[in-house]
């Protein structure tokens, strides 16, 4: 019996309860603690699991979340850090919650959001057996640096876990480079040629040129940012095949649209090349279907998910990859796609007398600027509000935002009844606002968290909505108040 173990599990456990008590999460905190009493506390805690990690820029809480209700809905129990602490700390404070105190679980299933600058310091602990890598953009240069840097740790982690399984972007070629050179248990997902052709937006300048030698690189089709079907003309390095693809897109209305995939991993599904009309019901449903053929039922699918936007495609082929690689029946997977509910601050949507308040979380260019083009579809009058802050998590270094493109928002000007910017850096956006061409009578500065829900509400029409985008410590201090005054969960709940 390790008595210095015992100790620490019971310590922490402690510490987290305080934490709750007083409504401060104990997610990091905890983890802290745990790691001076023992330092190998998370090799200690983490020795009896099966852990499945998921990393990348953007989309690696929502991908976590669609792959926790697959395993649910397989009946998978797992635990998780449901709350996006997904730090060194934060991991140690998950795995320590969920053990007695001899650190035995009655779960053996891990799955673990896992911040791409900590992924390599987690694996001197942890060996994952599979890895599912999202996307690399240019997030925070003051905490990541460069985002070549940022691949460097991932690769470095991937190096400490050669036995470990891979689920990768194809269409990024940063995230492809991952696999290069390896042979077997790497599954790759992206979309086909012809599955969206609907950006006529150049390449940004986050990867345009090869990561081999240098050269820019050539596209048979652009999907967002660099992603897309990356070829590079002089050393030949390009996108590589999939095993899971999204084979057509097709829109129907401005929050819902119906996909086809492939996959051919484990030869489950054939491509489908055409796809039904949707009854009403279906219509008004508020996400995306998913159109499936298996190949040994002969039988064809449909599978809903809540969230809009082109990015949430590659977070579901992402889950359905990681559902595909642990060999779970394909129907068991649609259910879950269809059963997703949001995470906090991802899309998280609040009903009030008939109003929606809807919270998106924004960091980095390409992320707000995939935000910024879901806006553009809404075809009701909306409230905006913008919360920035500069705190460590949220990145120091604002100067991103005169990355994003905010004069998109010209376009529905006369749909925005009120633009509303609060948070540390309040001016600083109202600024960038004004020269991105919008309507300075429009702006508003409101420094009150309660206050910009009570004026925005106040002037958002029933059966309309009132979007708040917040970078990541504001959108926690956001939701504390909207949860206090509509009774919301904790955020680590």
């Amino acid at each position: 019996m390790n008595l210095r173990l015992i100790i620490t599990i019971i310590v922490t456990k402690i510490v987290i309860k305080l934490c709750r008590l007083m409504h401060w999460g104990g997610t990091t905190l905890s983890g802290k603690i745990a790691i001076r009493l023992y330092p190998n506390i998370a090799k200690a805690v983490s020795k009896d699991f099966r852990v499945i990690m998921v990393t990348g820029t953007n989309g690696k809480t929502t991908t976590t979340r669609i792959i926790g209700q697959i395993l649910a809905e397989n009946g998978i129990p797992y635990i998780t850090n449901k709350s996006g602490a997904n730090l060194v700390y934060g991991v140690i404070s998950t795995f320590i919650e969920s053990v007695d105190i001899k650190g035995k679980s009655s779960k053996n299933t891990a799955l673990i959001e896992i911040d791409e600058a900590a992924f390599k310091r987690m694996c001197d602990f942890i060996k994952p057996e599979i890895l599912v890598v999202t996307n690399f953009f240019r997030d925070q240069l003051d905490r990541y640096g460069e985002l070549y840097s940022t691949l460097k740790k991932v690769t470095g982690g991937i190096e400490k876990s050669p036995s470990t399984k891979l689920i990768l972007n194809a269409d990024d070629s940063l995230c492809a480079s991952l696999g290069r050179g390896k042979t077997g248990n790497i599954l790759y997902y992206g979309m086909e040629k012809k599955a969206y052709t609907g950006s006529n937006e150049s390449v940004n300048s986050d990867a345009m040129f090869c990561y081999y030698c240098k050269t820019k690189y050539d596209y048979e089709n652009h999907v967002y940012g660099h992603l897309g079907g990356f070829k590079c003309p002089n050393c030949g390095y390009s996108k590589p095949s999939t095993d899971i693809t999204c084979t057509g897109i097709e829109e129907l209305t401005s929050v819902y649209s119906k996909i086809a995939f492939s996959a051919r991993a484990r030869k489950i599904y054939k491509p489908i090349n055409c796809m039904k009309k949707l009854d009403a019901e279906k219509r008004s449903y508020k996400g995306k279907n998913f159109v499936l053929s298996n190949s040994i039922s002969d039988k064809t699918y449909h599978a809903k998910i809540n969230l809009p936007g082109l990015y949430n495609i590659y977070n579901s082929l992402a889950a359905i990859s990681l559902g595909n690689m642990l060999g779970l029946p394909v129907d068991k997977t649609i259910e879950a796609l269809g059963n997703f509910e949001c995470g906090f601050g991802r899309m998280e949507t609040i009903v009030t007398n008939d109003k929606n308040i809807k919270l998106i979380l924004v960091k980095n260019p390409t992320g707000f600027n995939q935000v910024i083009d879901y806006l553009l579809t809404e075809e009701k009058n909306i409230q905006l509000a913008f919360l920035i802050n500069d705190k460590y998590a949220d990145g120091t270094d604002i100067s991103w935002l005169w990355d994003v493109d905010f004069e998109k928002l010209q376009h529905i000007q006369e749909k925005t009844d009120n633009i509303y910017t609060s948070g540390i850096r309040a001016e600083d956006m109202a600024l960038r606002l004004k020269y991105a061409g919008i309507f300075t009578d429009k702006i508003s500065v409101i420094r009150n968290y309660s206050d910009l829900i009570d004026k925005g509400l106040e002037r958002t029409s029933p059966g309309h909505s009132f979007y708040i985008l917040p970078t990541y410590t504001a959108m926690l201090d956001i939701r504390n108040v909207l949860r206090k005054k509509f009774g919301l969960k904790e955020f680590w709940k």
